[in-house]
This record gives C-alpha cells, sequence and structure tokens, in this order.
C-alpha cells in the first residue's frame, strides 16, 4: 500500500515536472520567435530608410563648375581630305563629324573642353582646339558664354591658354602628377561630341607614355576612363577633385573610346602654362647631346646593373654638354639628385628647365659613377635636332662591308673632317645587319667602345666581338649606338 502510494507520487511529480519543463520550453521558444522578429523587423526598418550616399558626387559638384566648353569657328580651304575621323592615326578628337569635303573658304564649326585655373577667367585647353581658330567661345556650366582670347600655345606639348572677361570663377587646383600611379582612380570631363558636359571615371592604366608620335615632348597619363572627341581640352582630376591632367589623345581605330586615353600631367601643363603667362612661348634649355634607351644588351655592354638612364650617342661641339666634359657612351642616372628613369624623362626634364640654368647630373662611365655641373644653353630651332632621340635597333651581326671614310666621303656624307671610322659600302641582303637599322653610307667609328680607324681594325674588333658586339654609329654628323647580336 505504501509503496503505491510512493509510486504515485513520484508519477505525479514526474509528470508535474516534465510539464513545467514543457512549459518552459515553450515558453523561451516564444521569447527566442518574439526576439528574432523584433530584430527582423529593426533591420526591415534600417533597410527601408535613405540609401547612403555613395560615389563621387561631392567630387563632381566641386569639379564640373570648373570644365568649360570651347567652341570654335575656323576658315578651312578646300582639301580632298576627309574630316578629323580620316586622320591615319585616329588620335585627335578635335570637332564634329566634319566634311567629306571642304570648300574654299568655308567656315567650319568645332567644339572641345577647357579648364579654368584661377577666378579670373584663365582657361587652359589644347593647342589643337584652338588653332588657327578665328573665333573662340566658352560656354560655363551655368550657361553664361564669353567671347576668349588666345593668351599663348605651344604646339611642342599641344597645350593653350585662353582668358575670357570673368571674375569670381569656380576653378581647379593643381595636384602633383608625379604621385600618380597605376591603379588610381581618377575622372574625365569634357564635351564629347559636342553634346554637353559628361563625366565618366576609370583609373590610371599607365604613366610616363612617350614614343607615340602625338606630341614632340610626351609624358602622358594613360587612363581607361571614357574620353571621346570633344573631350580634348578638358580635366582629369583625382577622387579629391584636384587637376592632375589634361585630356589630349585617345587611341583608336574609329575615332571613338576604346579604352586608351591619354592626358597631358598637370606638372607639365602647369611649367608650360607659367611661360606662356609670363612670356608669351615657352623657352627650352638644351644639353647638346643626342640620348637614347638603355636596353638589357646596351646595360651588358656598358656594364650597368640595370636598363635605367639615358645613354648619351653624341655630343655636340661647343655644346653645354660637350664644355661640362660629357661624352658619348656616359648614362645619365640623376638630374638634380632626381632619378632619371629614361632617355624620354631626361629630355624632358632639360626641355622644361629655365635656358641658362645649372643641374647636377650623375652619370656612370666606365663603370665608375661621376657628377657633373653643366650650364643649360637654350633650345633653337638649329640645335633642336641635337635634343631628339636616337633610335637603338637590336639585330644580328653580319653581312657588312666597309671602306675607308675619306675628306671628301665625310663631307659628302655630312659628317665632320675630324670624325675617323668606316663607312658602311654595301649590307648583305640576307643577312641580319640589313635589317639591324644599319643603312649605306653610315659611319662605324667604334666596336665595343675601341676605334676603329681602318677596314682591317673593324674587321678585327667585329672577329674578337664575337656573337655581341656595340657600334657607335655617325649618321649625317649625329652619333647612335647600335646593338648586333
Amino acid at each position: 500500500m505504501l509503496a503505491s502510494k510512493v509510486y504515485s507520487v513520484i508519477v505525479m511529480t514526474l509528470t508535474k515536472t516534465k510539464s513545467m519543463v514543457l512549459a518552459l520550453a515553450v515558453g523561451v521558444t516564444a521569447a527566442i520567435a518574439a526576439t528574432a522578429v523584433q530584430q527582423h523587423s529593426t533591420v526591415a526598418t534600417v533597410a527601408s530608410g535613405p540609401a547612403p550616399t555613395a560615389g563621387y558626387r561631392d567630387v563632381v559638384k566641386r569639379v564640373t563648375p570648373a570644365v568649360v566648353d570651347v567652341a570654335v569657328t575656323k576658315v578651312v580651304k578646300a582639301s580632298n581630305e576627309s574630316g578629323p575621323e580620316m586622320d591615319p592615326f585616329f588620335r585627335r578628337f578635335f570637332g564634329p563629324d566634319g566634311p567629306q569635303q571642304q570648300q574654299p573658304n568655308r567656315r567650319s564649326q568645332g567644339s572641345g573642353s577647357g579648364v579654368i585655373i584661377n577666378k579670373d577667367g584663365y582657361v587652359l585647353t589644347n593647342n589643337h582646339v584652338v588653332e588657327g581658330a578665328t573665333d573662340i567661345r566658352v560656354r560655363l556650366r551655368d550657361q553664361r558664354e564669353f567671347k576668349a582670347t588666345v593668351l599663348g600655345t605651344d604646339p611642342k606639348t599641344d597645350i593653350a591658354v585662353i582668358k575670357i572677361e570673368a571674375s569670381g570663377l569656380p576653378y581647379l587646383k593643381f595636384a602633383d602628377s608625379s604621385t600618380l600611379e597605376v591603379g588610381d582612380t581618377v575622372l574625365a570631363v569634357g564635351n564629347p561630341f559636342g553634346i554637353g558636359q559628361t563625366v565618366t571615371q576609370g583609373i590610371v592604366s599607365a604613366t610616363g607614355r612617350s614614343n607615340l608620335g602625338i606630341e614632340d615632348y610626351e609624358d602622358f597619363i594613360q587612363t581607361d576612363a571614357a574620353v571621346n572627341k570633344g573631350n580634348s581640352g578638358g580635366a582629369l582630376v583625382n577622387s579629391n577633385g584636384d587637376l592632375v591632367g589634361i585630356n589630349t589623345a585617345i587611341m583608336s581605330g574609329s575615332g571613338g573610346n576604346n579604352g586608351v586615353a591619354f592626358a597631358i600631367p598637370s606638372n607639365m601643363a602647369l611649367g608650360v602654362m607659367d611661360q606662356l603667362l609670363k612670356n608669351g612661348s615657352v623657352k627650352r634649355a638644351q644639353l647638346g647631346v643626342v640620348v637614347q634607351a638603355v636596353t638589357p644588351a646596351l646595360a651588358k655592354t656598358f656594364g650597368l646593373k640595370d636598363t635605367k638612364g639615358a645613354l648619351i650617342g653624341d655630343v655636340t661641339p661647343d655644346s653645354p654638354a660637350s664644355q661640362a666634359g660629357i661624352k658619348a657612351g656616359d648614362v645619365i642616372t640623376s638630374m638634380n639628385g632626381k632619378p632619371v628613369d629614361d632617355n624620354n624623362q631626361l629630355r624632358n626634364r632639360i626641355a622644361m628647365t629655365e635656358p641658362g640654368s645649372k643641374v647636377e647630373l650623375e652619370l656612370i662611365r666606365d663603370g665608375q659613377a661621376k657628377s657633373i655641373a653643366v650650364k643649360l644653353g637654350e633650345l633653337t630651332a638649329k640645335n633642336s635636332r641635337l635634343n631628339q632621340e636616337s633610335e637603338s635597333k637590336e639585330q644580328a651581326a653580319g653581312g657588312i662591308d666597309v671602306e675607308e671614310l675619306t675628306p671628301d666621303a665625310a663631307q659628302r656624307l655630312d659628317v665632320s673632317p675630324q670624325t675617323k671610322g668606316v663607312v658602311i659600302r654595301n649590307l648583305d641582303s640576307d643577312s641580319f645587319a640589313a635589317h639591324s637599322g644599319l643603312r649605306k653610307g653610315d659611319v662605324i667609328v667604334q666596336v665595343n667602345r675601341k676605334p676603329v680607324v681602318s677596314v682591317n681594325a673593324f674587321r678585327r674588333e667585329m672577329k674578337s666581338a664575337g656573337s655581341e658586339a656595340v657600334l657607335l654609329v655617325n649618321r649625317g654628323g649625329q652619333s647612335f649606338f647600335v646593338t648586333l647580336q
């Protein structure tokens, strides 16, 4: 009897406990569900609120009032050539589609872009936008329109400065374009196809682009931001809205955007602009040398650790370089404490320096580092070719037939009477030498840095050179190195 009662109590207790546990579990589940609903409700409330500010809207609002449309009128003569889009390089993008056949004294309308660079109405644009214009009109973002006058142009860099009579204008600040790196975000602002102001976004694809044949002095920023005809002269800005470049050219087979656009760096544009405003023209310095790239083969020959620097192929007599003791074969590695990466960089830096300035050049000569101070001269039409780059061709050697360099031959070949060497009389058409860049009439002065003043000396040095030789060649009075492998 007692046992039965105990059993009943246990069962009742367990049943009650089970019920309590079940009730507790149900309560906890309900609480969790309620919390989840509350949290879900909170999330839903946030998601349904206003979207956060995104993109570059604030930067664009600051930049666009300082970028203008430039409309020009030109008087063109009869021509059998078609419009700008028929340019074989398809790099210029001035103007609209253009006429297929222009008539005498026909008034041609075109459009480009420009950048206001101070509050008093000074506008930076491209030379090719305003070149030959009889009338220039600038339209601001607020639709006000002004007649513009040209203050100065520089075709060698494709920069022009124009002026409108206005004050209190919004303008862009110049950024240091030398700090740009590949991958940096940039915005291009301009007036493509004359449809009105447009903003596109991209990255810096490359810096220091040169040897494109677009301008005499090239140090372009390359970007994949969409740039088209009419963007020319417009702004390329960084993510802070500061000016890093002036959009100038595109590489395209159709005349439209192909993801390869070029801008003049702000540092170069600023230097040219300052001279145009100060002097009305640009005066450039000259060193009096011919420079060329340091290729891997030349670096090996000259005992260099890498291909950085500018190789001196020729030095003009009585030039600043000659007076300072610079010699052919020197490799300039630094100018005023800043490294020189290649020949184009040295050429640009010299050209943008004030004539008469003294510069400190670091160079390597016969494997030894040297420092030379040079007072730069002024670049003129007469000596400008001596600041040009010479081409370095690299192919295999062999098949070169030479003869002695006589005084008559030197005069005929426009070579200094003091030049010692041998003349290329013929090249075997089946040899690699015929495709090396050498020509009949070239004067070979050195083989592997050793003078060759006779045919026998040339043959001897070529034989000892084996499978690789570096020739110092004089062509028309200008010397350069050619590597034969």
